[in-house]
């Protein structure tokens, strides 16, 4: 004789509560490092042209920070030199996130190292993207004694043979 049992759809439903759980605290203990809370945001400098020179923002508490990539064309899937130089503010730490302005990109964050008098380095990369000219936004995550600075810089990498898009257009 056999038995049937009963308890597979009590079992199912504890075991998919528990997976919820489990992803409910990890996204609530990663969320912080996904989605950083500043204590000062810059805004976008219009004119800023990384591929033509290192970009400055003047904050508005004072100071500067002035970032640089280099190659100057930008290009993705490559190792890019990356650069910040402070000036009147004093860092713990500086990481560079990149994300897509018009497409999520996926998680891409660069923790740069301390090299002296306000200069942090590092290298970074820019992931393939599917369209000819895709538009950036590099966040410099400043931690300071008084909380997170976040200052933004904008640019925009082609594909190889295509043109860089019209900045009027």
């Amino acid at each position: 004789m056999q038995r049937s049992n009963n308890n597979y759809p009590l079992l199912w439903a504890l075991l998919g509560l528990l997976f919820a759980a489990i992803c409910i605290v990890a996204l609530y203990k990663t969320w912080p490092m996904l989605f950083p809370k500043a204590a000062h945001t810059a805004s976008v400098d219009p004119a800023c042209d990384l591929r033509a020179s290192g970009c400055t923002t003047q904050l508005n508490r004072g100071g500067s920070v002035t970032f640089s990539i280099q190659p100057r064309d930008i290009p993705v899937v490559k190792p890019l030199a990356l650069r910040v130089d402070l000036a009147g503010i004093e860092a713990k730490s500086i990481a560079v996130d990149f994300s897509g302005v018009d497409m999520n990109m996926g998680f891409n964050r660069t923790q740069l190292s301390a090299q002296g008098d306000g200069v942090f380095s590092g290298q970074g990369m820019l992931p393939v993207c599917v369209w000819d000219a895709m538009e950036w936004e590099a966040q410099v995550l400043i931690d300071t004694p008084q909380g997170l600075i976040s200052v933004p810089y904008r640019f925009i990498t082609v594909r190889p043979g295509v043109p860089l898009p019209d900045a009027g257009s």
